[in-house]
């Protein structure tokens, strides 16, 4: 299937995420329930960078509300960063739910940094899961994503969760020298041997780079995991609910009263992984499950900012793998939800605290809220080492 949902300009060169609303082409997230949409606004990011002379390309393909693994619900594999490594566009924009650009980056071999929350404007992003989805920027190389990333962020006063009096410059030109890297040992024990490779050169091209490398060991990561999946599925349950056949989104043809219709619509038009998202949500919001299932979650998010902001103040930067392995092979429908949740212990520790993230090289950097000029450096250095 085509990588674009919508080609808007042939010579453009920025790609958008089908989920980032450009004003009068559709945007549809991927999903049958929204197939007929078509916004009356752009996305604050995306005007943004038109604004600058960008051009947009074209609106491209995603799995269902960003959900899955990489876009295999959408039918096509890493869209945004194929068209990237394929030089076929400069840069994309992407929304990172649950760690979607970042696979799909570190798949294709591609750089992607999912900045902090609240750095770029997520008015204009058809909302999934609000407390940990960013849109992020996939390029070639550390310096293309700090340029985008650059025009992209700053306050926004139309979005609520936009950050006030910050201005942000993205430097790439950093001394690995002395710089303390982490590498996360039980991540890296549950890679497989090619995605150990690929941490194991991180890690030895930045000894070399001088930067101090050392194993840590991470508690709690299957808490986050868990947690994580449990915030983002009950606001993906709330979400969600607006796309009813009533007000908005698909219509079944087949009902005779609004209880038919609503269900009838839902049913036809959400695909496996939405609904099985939404039945976990509502199950952990529901009143004899909300206080030992989402708010608890609640409480891990907070420990687990703390115990990240403790980590920070020992080193810059965690090294980690991205996923697993470095292809996915094709599973059956319902198996999706647990073969994401299983994949989200590698990108859930950023997701949960909005802290940022790099892909680079097939491997992951995280580091502290604002840290991403620092990322994107580290990122540099293996491109260097690459090259």
């Amino acid at each position: 299937m085509a990588k674009y949902i919508t080609v808007i300009n042939e010579k453009g060169n920025i790609a958008v995420d089908d989920t980032i609303l450009v004003k009068d082409f559709p945007a549809t997230a991927g999903s049958k329930m929204l197939e007929s949409f078509s916004p009356l606004f752009t996305a604050e990011a995306v005007e943004r960078l038109t604004a600058k002379g960008y051009t947009v390309s074209g609106k491209t393909a995603v799995g269902e509300f960003g959900l899955d693994l990489y876009g295999e619900t959408g039918k096509v594999t890493g869209a945004a960063a194929s068209l990237v490594k394929e030089n076929k566009v400069k840069a994309a924009l992407n929304v990172d739910l649950n760690g979607a650009p970042r696979r799909a980056a570190a798949i294709e071999g591609v750089t992607f940094v999912k900045p902090t929350y609240g750095t770029v404007s997520r008015y204009g992003v058809i909302a999934a899961a609000c407390s940990g989805e960013q849109i992020g920027v996939t390029a070639k190389d550390a310096d293309t994503a700090a340029e985008i990333l650059s025009v992209i962020a700053g306050h926004d006063a139309k979005d609520g969760t936009s950050l006030k009096d910050k201005k942000y410059q993205y430097k790439t030109n950093i001394s690995v020298k002395d710089i303390k890297v982490a590498l996360v040992k039980e991540l890296y024990d549950v890679a497989d041997d090619a995605v150990k490779a690929k941490i194991d050169a991180a890690a030895e091209a930045y000894k070399k780079a001088g930067a101090k490398v050392e194993k840590i060991s991470v508690e709690n990561l299957g808490e986050i995991q868990t947690a994580w999946t449990i915030l983002m599925s009950a606001e993906t349950t709330n979400n969600l609910s607006r796309f009813d056949g009533v007000k908005y989104g698909y219509r079944t043809e087949e009902y005779k009263n609004i209880d038919e219709l609503y269900v009838g619509s839902r049913t036809e038009a959400f695909g496996f992984l939405t609904k099985a998202t939404i039945i976990y949500g509502s199950d952990v919001l529901s009143k004899g499950r909300y206080e030992d299932c989402y708010d608890k979650s609640l409480k891990i998010r907070r420990k687990a900012v703390e115990a990240l902001k403790e980590l920070f103040g020992k080193y810059d930067a965690l090294l980690m793998p991205a996923y697993s392995k470095t292809n996915y092979e094709d599973y059956p429908e319902e198996d999706a939800f647990m073969k994401v949740l299983e994949e989200s212990l590698f990108t859930a520790p950023a997701s949960i605290s909005g802290m940022p993230a790099v892909v680079t090289n097939g491997i992951q950097l995280m580091g502290n809220y604002f840290s991403e000029g620092k990322l994107l450096g580290l990122a540099k250095a293996l491109e260097k080492e690459e090259a």
